[in-house]
């Protein structure tokens, strides 16, 4: 009986684990004003996985209550033209979005499913999950075919370090080039945006 327990949770732990699992050859794609960007290959996609880190100088709470602000947070994230709030159950969320794409790229939408936790050490974890088929798809929007990342918090005194770390499949089809300038994009900005309202006192 205790061994099916720990089978059990070593897989919930390896569920927690798998966004980190199918990227592990990272290298830097820019590392400029604090922010590092890496691009890791993923097996059977021709969209790359990114991840960006950063130190922002800001409490861990008030880092956490910019992320949990889903409407607000549009205003942050890279090229996002609006963002609502689904469905809350305790520690998860539903929420939708919609992008801005360069011409002559359909706008994008997607639905992410929340799942926050934390850590033994004070660090939040923040897993994403895209859901396509949560709500119908919207006219004029190609749906964002999968997600799969996380935001990680980790306190560092008064500061906070960020990861943000995401693999997507856009969904109908994307010139490599805009794709290849997103996954670095992204994530730059996205941490830029949020880091500087975190430091606004």
């Amino acid at each position: 009986m205790r061994s099916l327990k720990r089978i059990a949770l070593l897989c919930g732990v390896s569920v927690l684990l798998a966004p980190v699992a199918w990227a592990e050859d990272w290298q830097v794609a820019k590392d400029e004003e604090g922010i590092k960007v890496s691009l890791s290959e993923v097996a059977g996609s021709k969209y790359k996985a990114y991840r960006g880190v950063t130190l922002i100088k800001a409490p861990l709470a008030k880092v956490q209550a910019l992320q949990e602000d889903v409407v607000g947070a549009c205003a942050w994230v890279h090229e996002c033209k609006l963002q609502k709030l689904l469905k809350q159950e305790g520690g998860e969320i539903w929420t939708y979005t919609q992008f801005n794409t360069p011409w002559p790229v359909t706008p994008r939408d997607s639905v992410l499913h929340v799942t926050t936790a934390k850590e033994a050490d004070g660090s939040v974890v923040r897993k994403l999950v895209g859901e396509p088929t949560y709500v119908p798809e919207e006219k004029g929007f190609v749906r964002v075919a999968k997600v799969e990342g996380f935001w990680k918090l980790v306190p560092k005194g008064d500061s906070t370090e960020v990861t943000y770390q995401v693999h997507t499949e856009p969904g109908g089809s994307v010139p490599a080039m805009v794709a290849n300038k997103f996954v670095v994009e992204a994530p730059f900005n996205t941490l830029k945006n949020l880091r500087e309202r975190a430091e606004k006192h």
